[in-house]
C-alpha cells in the first residue's frame, strides 16, 4: 500500500470518528433540551434565565459525560437530567408561596441540594460503598430495571410520537404518521448492510424526519440568540441554601441515584461484552458523579445522570469506540457557548426525537431479555419478578395528587414506579437469598 492510500485511509477514519462525535452530540442535545424548559416554564423564568438553565445545564451534560468517558466508569454512556432530579424540580415549584417565599428561593435550596448530593457521592466512593450497592444488581434485579424503565418512559415516547403536549392534548394525525415513518427509516438503516448507513443511522434518521417534517408544513421554530457567545454563570439564582429538607432529600436522593447509574453500567458491560470485570470502575464513577454534582450546583444546572439509553445507542450504531464518545461530548460543550447554534439543534421537532429513541429503546427490550439467560435460581427471578414488576408498574398509573399531601421525598419516590419497583426487587431478592442460606447452614447442622 503506497502512502497516498495510508494517508487517505486515515483520513477517512478520522471523518468517521468526527461524524460519530457529531451523531453523539444530536443524541445527547436531542435527548436532554426537553427538561430544562419545562423546569423553566414550572419556574416562570425570563427568556434570559430560560436561555441560561438551557447552557448551564447542556454544559454540565457534556462535562459529565467527558469525565466518566474519559476517568470515571470510561464507557460511551452520555449523562441527561436526571429523573429523580426533574420530579424534586417539579415538587420544589409547588413549595414556592408555602415554604420559600419566591421561585428563586426554591432554586437556591435545589442547587444547595445538588451540592449536598456531589459531597455524598464522593464520600460514598472514597469509603468504597459503591462496590457493595453494585453487587446487588444481579442479572434478575438488572432486568427489572431494564422492563420498569422502558415501561415508564415508552408513555413517553407514544405521547410525543402523537404530538401531544401540555398545551396541545389532542392526537395529531399527520405528526404521528410522519413519526412512524421516522420510526421504520431508523430501523431500516440500523439493519442496512452499508456499515456507514447503519453507524450513521441515527443522525440520517433525524436529518429525513427533519426533511419530512418540513416538506409537510412543520417548519421548525429557531428562537433568537442576543449573543454569539455567552459563558454560563455561577450561582445564577443566588447562594445555594441548605436547610434540613434539602440535606435529607439529598441523602435519599443519592442513593437513588446510585442505583440508576449502576444500573446503566452494568447494561453497558454487557453490551461491550467485558470479561474482565474492572471492580474500580464504580469507585471512579461515583467520584466523577459527585465532581459533576458540585458543577451543577455552582452552575445552577439539572443534576445528571448516566443513561440507561446509551446501551441501546451502541446496539442500534454498532458505535463502541470511546473516542467518538468523548469528541461528542466536546462538541456539546462547545455548542453550548454558542447560542445561535444551539438553538439550531433545539429546534429539532420533538416527534423526531422521541421516534429515534423509541427505536433504541426496542433494543432494549432485547437486552432485558438476555439478562433472563444468566439467571441460575428461576423459581426465585419469577417471584422477584412478579412482584416488583406488578407494584412498579402499578405506581405508574396512580395519579400525583393521591400523594401530594406526603413529604418532597416521600413523594419522589412514590411517583416513580422505576425506583420503587427497582428497590423493591433488591430487598425481595436479598431476603430471599439470605433465607435459602440460612435454609441451606441448618440443613448442613442437621446432617452432620
Amino acid at each position: 500500500m503506497d502512502k497516498s492510500s495510508v494517508v487517505r485511509e486515515e483520513s477517512e477514519k478520522e471523518m468517521k470518528v468526527i461524524l460519530s462525535g457529531l451523531q453523539w452530540m444530536i443524541f445527547m442535545i436531542a435527548g436532554a433540551i426537553a427538561a430544562p424548559i419545562a423546569i423553566a416554564d414550572l419556574y416562570n423564568l425570563t427568556p434570559i434565565e430560560t436561555s441560561g438553565l438551557i447552557q448551564s445545564t447542556m454544559i454540565t451534560l457534556g462535562i459529565a459525560g467527558f469525565l466518566q468517558g474519559l476517568m470515571g466508569h470510561k464507557f460511551p454512556i452520555h449523562e441527561g437530567p436526571a429523573g429523580l432530579w426533574w420530579s424534586i424540580f417539579t415538587i420544589y415549584a409547588s413549595l414556592v408561596g408555602g415554604l420559600y417565599s419566591s421561585n428563586n428561593g426554591a432554586l437556591q435550596a435545589l442547587s444547595g441540594a445538588m451540592i449536598i448530593s456531589g459531597v455524598l457521592f464522593i464520600l460514598i466512593s472514597v469509603f468504597k460503598l459503591m462496590d457493595k450497592i453494585a453487587r446487588l444488581f444481579t442479572p434478575t434485579i438488572t432486568f427489572i430495571y431494564l422492563l420498569l424503565l422502558i415501561f415508564q418512559l415508552s408513555g413517553s415516547f407514544m405521547k410525543g410520537m402523537m404530538g401531544i403536549t401540555t398545551t396541545h392534548t389532542m392526537l395529531d394525525v399527520k405528526v404521528f404518521i410522519l413519526s412512524v415513518i421516522v420510526v421504520c427509516i431508523t430501523f431500516w438503516l440500523g439493519k442496512s448492510r452499508f456499515v456507514v448507513l447503519s453507524q450513521f443511522s441515527i443522525i440520517f434518521s433525524i436529518l429525513i424526519g427533519c426533511l419530512l417534517f418540513i416538506i409537510c408544513g412543520n417548519i421548525p421554530v429557531f428562537s433568537h440568540a442576543d449573543t454569539l457567545f455567552k459563558l454560563p454563570k455561577i450561582f445564577p439564582f443566588g447562594r445555594p441554601q441548605f436547610d434540613a429538607g434539602t440535606i435529607t432529600t439529598a441523602f435519599l436522593l443519592t442513593l437513588l441515584l446510585i442505583t440508576n447509574a449502576v444500573a446503566s453500567i452494568r447494561l453497558m458491560e454487557t453490551v461491550m461484552k467485558q470479561k474482565q470485570l474492572d471492580h474500580r470502575r464504580y469507585l471512579r464513577a461515583g467520584f466523577t458523579s459527585g465532581i459533576t454534582h458540585l458543577i451543577s450546583g455552582g452552575l445552577g444546572a439539572v443534576g445528571s445522570v448516566p443513561i440507561s439509553g446509551a446501551a441501546g445507542y451502541v446496539e442500534q450504531t454498532g458505535m463502541k469506540e470511546r473516542r467518538s464518545f468523548l469528541i461528542g461530548c466536546c462538541f456539546v460543550i462547545s455548542i453550548s457557548l454558542f447560542p445561535p447554534m444551539m438553538n439550531v439543534i433545539s429546534a429539532i421537532p420533538a416527534p423526531i426525537g422521541y421516534s429515534v429513541t423509541f427505536v433504541i429503546f426496542v433494543k432494549m427490550v432485547g437486552l432485558a431479555l438476555k439478562e433472563l439467560k444468566k439467571v441460575i435460581h428461576e423459581e426465585r427471578t419469577f417471584i422477584v419478578s412478579g412482584i416488583s414488576l406488578l407494584v412498579g408498574v402499578g405506581l405508574m398509573f396512580i395519579p400525583s395528587s393521591a400523594t401530594a399531601h406526603l413529604s418532597p421525598i416521600v413523594i419522589a419516590i412514590l411517583n416513580n414506579g422505576l425506583i420503587c419497583g427497582s428497590l423493591l426487587a433488591i430487598i425481595l431478592e436479598q431476603g430471599l437469598m439470605w433465607k435459602d442460606a440460612f435454609r441451606y447452614e441448618d440443613s448442613k447442622k442437621i446432617n452432620r
